[in-house]
């Protein structure tokens, strides 16, 4: 199997998956717009800046994962474990956010959020300057 250039941007979720799996967490710059990453675990890993709009999250465990500056506008994080996630001026306009533990996640003012969400219902952490 060859040999993956760390400096090769993510941009399959195949491709993610199998690098989460050989022990590979920094992620950060992914390019996953209307990926289907449902169930996936990805737990702790760093997906700073990458694009996960549109994608399918529906399930997944991002428990402690670094979403920080990333796009998950219109994602589907339907029922996915954020809990400990750091969503510091993160994307999540129109996301799908029903039944998504987001408990103890960190946000700041520049998270952006769907309409009608309260972060601090949803058990959230605001992080100031």
């Amino acid at each position: 199997m060859s040999k993956v250039n760390s400096q090769q941007p993510i941009n399959s979720a195949a491709t993610l998956v199998e690098n989460y799996a050989a022990g590979k967490r920094d992620f950060s710059r992914a390019e996953l717009g209307n990926a289907n990453l449902q169930g996936v675990n990805l737990k702790g890993a760093d997906l700073s800046y990458a694009d996960l709009s549109e994608a399918n999250l529906n399930g997944a465990n991002l428990r402690g994962t670094d979403l920080s500056f990333a796009d998950l506008s219109q994602a589907n994080l339907s029922d996915a474990n954020l809990k400990g996630a750091l969503l510091i001026s993160a994307n999540l306009r129109q996301a799908d956010l029903k039944r998504a533990n987001l408990e103890k996640a960190d946000y700041n003012r520049s998270t952006h959020f769907p309409q009608d969400f309260d972060p601090v219902k949803a058990g959230m952490q605001i992080k100031e300057g």
